[in-house]
């Protein structure tokens, strides 16, 4: 937030601050050659897949060190190395990419499972409905799980869906459904490795909903007027009583955890932070005339006409 602030972050920056037990548990259930897909929101979901910070920062910043070389930005994480496929600024575009990486497995003849998020409102995106019913048919070891967090930006699950219980939706196509508290990491490992199991096991998809909550609004410093669509009183009650990590930080604490241990880790967090955010700081910008690279095909016959071209406009 510090970085998005004093503009080393450009463009829009979409939080996931209070929707990380959804995030980490499912990560947690996935094998290391296990495939994930995720969202314009995903950015703690490439952490819990074993991605390194330093890189996932530099991306943030869209410096020529990030994962992708600073030419996906915070939107478009990918790491093939811990089976990252995409992330899609476009809402539902992931959910039909995961159904062919679960495709590509199932034909492939491995036990590769693909994890997929999206949120509430990519549900009633054509893309969900059309690759849920094919991965039904085709029994393909992918988990489609939705972090419900109540709101597609500022419309309500209530003011846009004519079934609001998202997992009643999987009975259309054939699927099982599970319900789990999205503040739990614990609930939502175990779902997911279920989930897994099942999908590994040649018994197909399963649909996971992860009933979250968004502490930011849809993208950090977003200004939204006149009548807020949601209660200051029901975001101040999930920030006080609904806080995965310290929800998650008293359950270690009552497993016999002590204090000390737990500020030890908290420690080594802050400083892997710190030194990803120097990493991405001294990071490089692009330079101009490499912008076109790692494209299937420039269209850009002479890159330095290009560079030339951008300098006089």
């Amino acid at each position: 937030m510090r970085q998005t602030k004093a503009g080393k972050i450009p463009g829009w920056f979409h939080a996931s601050v209070g929707q990380e037990a959804a995030v980490v548990g499912a990560c947690l259930a996935l094998r290391g050659d296990d495939a994930m897909t995720g969202t314009h929101r995903s950015h703690g979901h490439p952490i819990g897949k074993g991605a390194h910070l330093d890189v996932l920062m530099a991306e943030l910043m869209g410096k020529e060190g990030g994962i992708c070389k600073g030419r996906g930005g915070s939107m478009h994480f990918a790491d093939k190395s811990v089976g990252i496929i995409s992330e899609s600024g476009i809402v539902g575009g992931g959910i039909p990419l995961a159904t062919g990486c679960a495709f590509s497995a199932m034909v492939r003849g491995v036990d590769q499972v693909t994890l997929c998020f999206f949120g509430d409102g990519a549900v009633n995106q054509g893309t969900f409905h059309e690759s849920l019913n094919m991965a039904s048919l085709w029994k393909l070891p992918v988990i489609y799980l939705c972090e419900n967090n109540g709101y597609a930006i500022s419309t309500s699950v209530a003011q846009s869906h004519g079934q609001p219980d998202i997992a009643l939706r999987a009975a259309g196509y054939g699927m099982p459904a599970i319900r789990v508290d999205g503040q739990d990491v614990s609930a939502v490992y175990e779902a997911a490795a279920q989930a897994v199991a099942r999908a590994r096991a040649g018994e197909g998809p399963t649909l996971i909903v992860a009933n979250t909550y968004r502490f930011d609004e849809h993208n950090f410093g977003l200004v939204i007027p006149r009548q807020p669509y949601r209660p200051i009183e029901e975001v101040e009650a999930h920030k006080r009583d609904r806080d995965p990590i310290l929800l998650y930080r008293a359950v270690l604490l009552e497993e016999g955890v002590n204090e000390r241990t737990l500020g030890v880790i908290e420690h080594e967090v802050a400083e892997a932070v710190k030194q990803a955010v120097e990493f991405a700081l001294a990071s490089p910008m692009p330079r101009l005339e490499t912008l076109p690279n790692y494209m299937f095909n420039s269209p850009l016959a002479d890159s330095h006409s290009f560079v030339d071209g951008l300098e006089r406009n």
